[in-house]
């Protein structure tokens, strides 16, 4: 629908300029017209996760996912939510779900990666950040989380090496 599709650009305008407030007006009135679709529910959940209001983004990316359970972003914002909230086994079924629907995604390969380092399994999650980073190498979260990760095991050398790449250094031990 064309006129849901101008609401989104516009909302994402909105976003970039920080006008969360506008934004949200805009979202809740078209919800008012056309509460039946799934993406306006993900721009909400977005803002509120950006002012870090993970209770009303988890309630506003239910009801995408309950309107449309094939979204890629409903689902990988559901294993974001979820990861914040420390539950990582929860989180993995959603960002799995995201990256089979959205495949070579670095944010959603990072945030699966840094799951799966999170629930003990660090070479899965090291081989998903290598990924990720392989995407987007300039990545300074994707760098900082698989440092971390690398750290995790005992391989100082390679993880002080990519903080330093972004610019942390001294904060780990050589």
């Amino acid at each position: 629908m064309e006129q849901i599709r101008a609401v989104v650009i516009e909302v994402e305008n909105l976003k970039q300029a920080k006008k969360f407030s506008e934004a949200i007006h805009l979202l809740q009135s078209s919800l008012g017209k056309h509460s039946d679709d799934y993406r306006l529910y993900e721009e909400l959940a977005d803002i509120y996760l950006y002012n870090g209001d993970l209770v009303k983004s988890m309630k506003a990316i239910d009801f995408a996912i309950d309107l449309n359970p094939e979204s890629a972003t409903g689902n990988y914002l559901k294993g974001f939510i979820l990861l914040s909230q420390d539950k990582v086994t929860k989180a993995i079924t959603y960002l799995k779900a995201s990256n089979t629907m959205m495949g070579n995604n670095a944010e959603v390969l990072r945030n699966l990666g840094w799951a799966y380092t999170m629930l003990g399994e660090t070479q899965r999650g090291i081989t998903m950040l290598k990924r990720a980073l392989n995407i987007s190498p300039e990545d300074e979260l994707i760098t900082e989380d698989l440092a971390m990760a690398l750290i995790g095991i005992g391989d100082l050398k390679q993880g002080n090496t990519l903080l330093k790449k972004i610019g942390k250094t001294g904060s780990i031990a050589k």
